[in-house]
């Protein structure tokens, strides 16, 4: 069994590391933020302490602050990590269409031809026809072991579980991170704009005429920090959801395989 269910493991696909993706959407950000938002073209005068130039988008995000970068290596790794999921988790449904690999291999399980239906598998691949396999030979194993019939479906169960539970986590991988994102982006776009009202309201609060530069500074910066901050945490709770969604999909898929497998065989088998 532990021979097996190594041998299992290292079949799994593993994605890539969000650590690794968060450390590169750090750097990249920065990257952005100085060489392109903070490019001295985008403000008067030629230098980075000036006002951004009139309509200039670019210049406006820089005054953002120290929050923007922060803001962007969110975005960027909700991005990242959207893609990776996506093509994970096309791996793991497989190559056909799951509802009607589903229905297939039930067609030729109530026919009795085990043969065929592990064809099947073999034919969609993916984490969802793995277990099915699973489920599939413990099923052959059991018709040839001498043990009572409810302790034959208990062991096709036991199996179907075990596989799961084995390929479950490499689908439900970086999608913790994305979930944690969608409500970090939109609180780091709030705590961008308390930092950009404070320093307008330090501006109103100066004594004589109001520096209006400042006060337009502040207000830049709140206003940037509150709209790339939701802009993260919609874009984060989309993807959360759609992947979230794929993955139910195949777990509904795989708990159906498994009623059918262990129903075939208390109907079709007496002992």
């Amino acid at each position: 069994m532990e021979a097996k269910k190594t041998k299992r493991e290292s079949k799994k696909s593993r994605g890539i590391s969000a650590l690794l993706v968060i450390v590169v959407a750090l750097i990249l950000a920065e990257l952005f933020y100085f060489y392109v938002l903070g490019n001295p073209t985008n403000f008067e005068g030629g230098t980075r302490e000036g006002h951004p130039l009139n309509g200039n988008l670019l210049g406006t995000m820089y005054k953002g602050g120290f929050v923007v970068p922060i803001i962007m290596t969110l975005l960027l790794t909700v991005l990242i990590l959207s893609v990776e999921r996506f093509f994970a988790l096309s791996k793991a449904k497989g190559k056909g269409n799951l509802i009607n690999f589903v229905y297939d291999v039930k067609a030729e399980l109530r026919k009795g031809n085990l043969v065929a239906a592990e064809a099947l598998c073999a034919k969609q691949k993916g984490s969802v026809a793995a277990i099915v396999d699973a489920g599939l030979k413990k099923y052959k194993e059991m018709e040839t072991v001498s043990i009572p019939k409810e302790q034959k479906i208990e062991e096709i169960k036991a199996e179907i579980e075990e596989a799961t539970a084995l390929e479950l986590p490499s689908m439900q991988q970086n999608l913790p991170i994305i979930a944690t994102i969608s409500t970090l982006g939109t609180l780091m776009g709030l705590f961008g704009t308390v930092l950009g009202m404070i320093k307008s309201f330090a501006a109103l609060g100066n004594a004589g005429a109001v520096d209006s530069v400042a006060l337009s500074v502040g207000i830049s910066e709140a206003l940037v920090n509150t709209a790339t901050g939701i802009a993260t945490g919609a874009l984060a709770i989309i993807s959360y959801s759609y992947f979230s969604g794929k993955i139910d999909n195949m777990t509904y898929a795989i708990d159906e395989m498994g009623f059918a497998l262990t129903q075939t065989y208390a109907e079709t088998h007496n002992s």
